[in-house]
């Protein structure tokens, strides 16, 4: 009976490691210490393991290091939504044998961050971008020459790929939720000009009023954030309240909820909340939050296999993908039509 080769993947279990980890070590890329590389091989050569040596990676002029970049405010709370995202796309571009390499730009004026040095070095086939950064730092990014898509952001550049969620039609399904249940004084939590999500969310709220001859009152329309996007821990709410308000994100329309309780609000009952993401905060929230599930897996699988199409084809474009989400119907929004 022929004995069973010994594979990277016996490997890998035996050490309790992934399969990409096995292969770059034993091809001696980056991306695993020195110490980690030597038992991998240590315990390679234990069970019988044979090198091909026509082997990936050794004449293809690849890595398999795929950078994931984010501005370092997006991940500053552990549970943000880009931590949610970054572990998707580790997780789907290990089932395509590519490892996921973060790297997290430095808060400050991105015009004049360092572009990673695994970018300046050639030590990845290709970036993910997650979140917004400036024209002039998308512009240094991409004259570098490594195929890039960029997630939960768009510019004006006509040659880019990115995936979004549907952001203008998730709010636009919000605010017409709450239009079904009698409200018409109704405000938005945002700041406009922080983010093109932001402000996708903003138009989208805007053409249901517009929709329903709604008229848009400056004084609802409440800023949530600084510039650098940290989330104020209170809103400069107005003296004449609207019914309900739609929020940017789950993390605003969690605070809010608890800011207007504090204020001796009953939610839903005085005031209506809902929110965006279907992140955590609108599950812990009481009454819990409803929100836009934005479907963070379907964006992830479409970022990392236009990558990969870019890397396998230096002329594919794919342009912007849409990817639609899903309205959550919970506990934070009361039926007017019912008084």
């Amino acid at each position: 009976m022929v004995k069973k080769a010994v594979t990277m993947s016996d490997i890998a279990k035996v050490m309790n490691v992934s399969t990409v980890t096995v292969s770059k070590a034993l091809g001696d890329r980056d991306g695993v210490s020195d110490d980690l590389r030597e038992r991998i091989k240590q315990k390679a050569t234990e069970m019988g393991y044979r090198m091909h040596t026509g082997g990936r990676g050794m004449h293809d002029g690849l890595s398999y290091n795929i950078g994931i970049v984010v501005a370092h405010h997006f991940i500053s709370d552990a549970s943000s939504f880009y931590w949610g995202v970054y572990r998707d796309i580790v997780e789907l571009l290990q089932s395509q044998n590519y490892y996921g390499m973060l790297e997290v730009i430095n808060d400050g004026d991105d015009n004049v961050s360092e572009i990673p040095n695994s970018v300046l070095d050639k030590k990845v086939d290709g970036l993910i971008v997650l979140g917004q950064f400036s024209d002039n730092y998308v512009d240094r990014l991409l004259a570098c020459g490594i195929p890039t898509v960029f997630l939960d952001f768009y510019g004006s550049r006509e040659d880019v790929d990115t995936v979004l969620s549907d952001n203008f039609y998730g709010a636009y399904m919000l605010t017409s939720y709450l239009v079904a249940n009698g409200h018409r004084k109704i405000g938005f939590l945002g700041s406009v000009s922080s983010t093109s999500s932001i402000q996708d969310r903003y138009l989208g709220y805007y053409k249901t009023l517009l929709e329903n001859r709604i008229p848009l009152r400056q004084d609802w329309i409440i800023s949530d954030r600084s510039n650098e996007s940290d989330i104020f821990p209170e809103f400069t709410l107005p003296a004449d309240m609207p019914t309900a308000f739609v929020c940017n994100c789950d993390e605003s329309a969690y605070k809010l909820v608890n800011q207007l309780k504090a204020l001796g609000y009953s939610i839903p009952d005085d005031i209506s909340v809902v929110g965006y993401d279907d992140h955590i905060y609108s599950t812990i929230s009481v009454p819990r939050i409803t929100t836009i599930d934005v479907n963070s897996r379907v964006m992830s699988s479409e970022a990392v296999d236009i990558i990969l199409h870019k890397i396998r084809d230096g002329s594919y474009k794919r342009g912007r993908t849409l990817v639609t989400g899903r309205l959550v119907r919970r506990e934070s929004v009361k039926n007017l039509n019912k008084i």
